[in-house]
């Protein structure tokens, strides 16, 4: 089966984040690289946004179910931490879907410069930047508990992470 590096990466990266089912793990992020080995098994490196994220597996299944049903046999999915997965490398489509999503995309950057301390966080529902945080961690390690105070609303914030 002759495939190019191209169409390995459209395969893979159809493959959504079990956690945030609007985003795929290219607009995430942890997509870092698809090839065909020599013996015509597909090889897919990711990098958990989190050591320890418990969506690993699930993405592990999903990418092997994705290549299987095109006719990929073997399938390795292999997770590197080094580089540590950074928001910067979410895509600006991915913030976008997350904001659509009700949770608010990262703001600031990690590697590329400063995190500002105490940055105001926009409430995807109203878009008011009058919003508290309640609790450092949400619904996920990667994300914080937020409330708006003008809606009301408590919603999810995904973390700068650099």
């Amino acid at each position: 089966m002759s495939t190019s590096t191209t169409t390995l990466r459209a395969i893979a990266a159809q493959v959504c984040d079990p956690e945030i089912p609007v985003l795929t793990i290219e607009d995430l992020g942890i997509l870092r690289d698809v090839q065909l080995d020599e013996d015509g098994g597909v090889r897919v490196v990711i990098t958990p946004t989190y050591s320890g994220c418990p969506a690993m597996d699930a993405i592990r299944e999903d990418l092997q179910t994705a290549f299987h049903a095109e006719g990929y046999g073997d399938v390795t999915v292999d997770l590197v931490l080094s580089p540590a997965w950074t928001t910067d490398w979410m895509s600006e489509s991915g913030k976008a879907k997350l904001e659509e999503y009700g949770i608010a995309p990262p703001t600031g950057t990690g590697h590329r410069g400063p995190v500002t301390l105490g940055m105001a966080v926009k409430c995807p529902l109203c878009h008011s930047l009058n919003t508290k945080e309640l609790s450092r961690f949400g619904s996920t390690s990667c994300k914080a508990l937020y409330q708006c105070r003008e809606c009301l609303e408590p919603f999810d914030y995904f973390k700068v992470l650099s």
